[in-house]
């Protein structure tokens, strides 16, 4: 799934403008990675947008991507999550949101929660610290797989005995 060309346009935008400020060379490589991520909906992990932007540009690596990857979220234009921690997944999402995660998939989706506000975290949280960001991960099973657990039951309990 992909975001709307009016709200990938208004990252590509912010993303130059922090470029700019922080010094930071807007090559052709970085652009593409970024507009990769920046136009998906599906919370990229790395390898994932280096087999999207290496078709259209061989000489890419990834070593490439990942290093562009990390300074944007240096820069934070970008933010990391993941239902499985040994593929580090992307967001270049940054208003307030949280994720709803597929614990059998890895589906996740963006959603936002008034309940889950950051001044609710504040106080859940004040004898800790301050709290200067807040992302809930909700884990479930998303329709697709539910699907597919109850055609497999169904066809278990229709085969011959």
């Amino acid at each position: 799934m992909k975001v709307d060309e009016a709200e990938l346009g208004r990252r590509m935008e912010a993303f130059k403008k922090a470029a700019r400020e922080a010094g930071v060379k807007l090559t052709h490589q970085r652009l593409e990675i970024f507009r990769e991520i920046a136009g998906s909906l599906e919370h990229p992990d790395a390898e994932t947008i280096f087999k999207a932007v290496q078709p259209r540009m061989p000489t890419v690596s990834l070593d490439t991507v990942y290093r562009t990857l990390w300074m944007l979220n240096e820069l934070d234009l970008v933010s990391t999550l993941g239902p499985r921690r040994e593929s580090i997944r992307f967001d270049a999402n940054l208003r307030p949101h949280h994720h709803y995660v597929c614990v059998r998939c890895g589906l996740t989706r963006d959603f936002e929660a008034p309940v889950f506000d950051e001044q609710a975290m504040a106080g859940a949280v004040k004898g800790f610290g301050s709290v200067v960001a807040s992302q809930v991960e909700v884990r479930g099973i998303c329709e697709n797989c539910s699907k597919a657990v109850a055609a497999a039951d169904t066809s278990v309990r229709h085969q011959p005995r």
